[in-house]
């Protein structure tokens, strides 16, 4: 009997779950393709993990704030149990080899080889990331540069040596001093001007981003390309368009570029797609033994109710949505960010053919039609309580990330006195106070009921 018990729900499991994914949806139009089902869903392989300090190393497209303040929100509200840290120590006009952190002579440094190259490269990298990266004592690094080291133009071979050798010894610095390393590759440049494609500046970039991924194998770190979706994505912009799709200069996209940034290198980085998932089935014929109605991943489900045609129950998921910029909504339609980082589906069997509103904490936040006894909806794609508090964390670590930028470049840089930088640091810390908080997911009451 107990076999019997046991198969039965593992069989009501295996239903729900395929019915799961065969209604899953990323978008309104059209169904889910196979790679949105098999999506990452575990959080094992995340470059990112418990307890790390994670800093941002880069130019100014890093010092913007935008691609590394979304990674920082996803990361934050995806793992709300995770105990993290994140600085942004991007600096404009920098390079591989940290002109901006510690002054090298780049014509000597172009033509330098063997023993002149190590040395230059040695000393200028281990003096910039001594004096701004070492002191965070970070774990996990992203290290995003190219677009000022190939110096806007065709590519030069002596320029990508000092390119390569620059990289590699940021990788083994790092490595030396404890931290996990991802090599991002740059965006490409989008010149409305010019085929994006046949630009002598991307193919320059093109190749820089293939050799970073033979540095990466080789020195043992992460690697992230950006450069191939990101081109993919304009070369796809309509004949005449007069705008850059990030809405920003051909070099440094804005917030709808930066958004699309941010999911080619969380998705290279093995981020989890799976914010959390209920599966009900009001159909299921119970036995006094089988008592659990819901099949559930990253959440909680309680306080079953089904009467009357309405179901009810209260949600706690393990996990918030990712918070997306309103200024950035336009890249949901250019990339499946949705579907590839942000899967927080609802879906329910058995309901009577129809339409259905879905209340969350007693307010209406989509409807849905049930087809064939089920109905399955994305709830990352509309607001609820849940993207709400998302959201006030993404303003959160925002003015956070201001204040950083501010003590490091205004005060930190400038010999600032110790009473402002305590001042400073105290209002960092206020702000990683409130986002500790705000970040931990809460209970909501969910009721379905026939649209009358």
């Amino acid at each position: 009997m107990k076999h019997l018990k046991t198969a039965a729900f593992l069989a009501m499991t295996l239903t729900l779950g395929v019915a799961y994914s065969q209604s899953c949806k990323c978008s309104d139009a059209k169904a889910c393709p196979k790679s949105c089902v098999k999506a990452n869903t575990t959080a094992n392989g995340f470059f990112i993990k418990d307890n790390d300090s994670v800093v941002f190393l880069g130019d100014s497209i890093t010092q913007q704030k935008l691609y590394t303040t979304y990674i920082e929100a996803y990361t934050l509200t995806r793992f709300p149990e995770y105990n993290l840290t994140f600085r942004n120590s991007g600096w404009g006009g920098d390079t591989a080899w940290l002109r901006k952190r510690w002054k090298t002579d780049e014509g000597k440094l172009f033509s330098a080889t063997g023993e002149l190259l190590e040395k230059m490269v040695t000393e200028a990298v281990n003096k910039g990331l001594e004096r701004d990266i070492l002191p965070l004592k970070p774990t996990a690094v992203t290290v995003n540069f190219g677009m000022n080291d190939h110096s806007y133009q065709a590519f030069r071979p002596d320029i990508f040596r000092a390119y390569k050798r620059s990289q590699e010894e940021i990788v083994r610095t790092l490595k030396k001093n404890g931290a996990r390393v991802a090599l991002l590759t740059p965006q490409p440049i989008e010149d409305m001007k010019k085929d994006p494609k046949t630009d002598p500046r991307n193919q320059s970039l093109c190749k820089f981003s293939d050799g970073l991924k033979e540095i990466a194998a080789a020195e043992g770190a992460e690697f992230a390309d950006q450069f191939t979706p990101f081109m993919e994505m304009i070369c796809k912009r309509t004949e005449g368009q007069s705008k850059t799709i990030g809405e920003g200069d051909a070099v440094h996209p804005g917030p709808c570029g930066h958004t699309v940034m941010a999911w080619a290198i969380l998705k290279e980085l093995q981020a989890p797609a799976m914010v959390s998932a209920a599966v009900i089935d009001t159909s299921v014929k119970w036995y006094e033994f089988l008592t659990k109605k819901v099949v559930t991943k990253n959440c909680t489900v309680s306080n079953f109710s089904y009467k009357d045609g309405i179901l009810s129950f209260d949600r706690l998921d393990n996990a918030l949505p990712m918070p997306i910029d309103k200024r950035a909504l336009n890249a949901l339609k250019l990339e499946k960010i949705t579907c590839d980082l942000n899967r927080y589906p609802i879906c329910v069997k058995g309901l009577a053919d129809g339409e259905y509103d879905i209340l969350i904490d007693g307010k209406s936040v989509v409807k849905i039609t049930s087809t064939e006894g089920k109905a399955c909806t994305n709830l990352a794609k509309v607001a609820t309580p849940a993207s709400a508090q998302a959201d006030k964390i993404l303003t959160l670590v925002f003015k956070k990330n201001e204040v950083y930028f501010n003590r490091w470049r205004n005060v930190q840089l400038k010999g600032g006195d110790a009473a402002k930088l305590a001042e400073l640091d105290k209002q960092i810390a206020d702000f990683e106070k409130q986002i500790n908080v705000l970040r931990k997911p809460v209970v909501h009451h969910f009721e379905i009921k026939p649209v009358k």
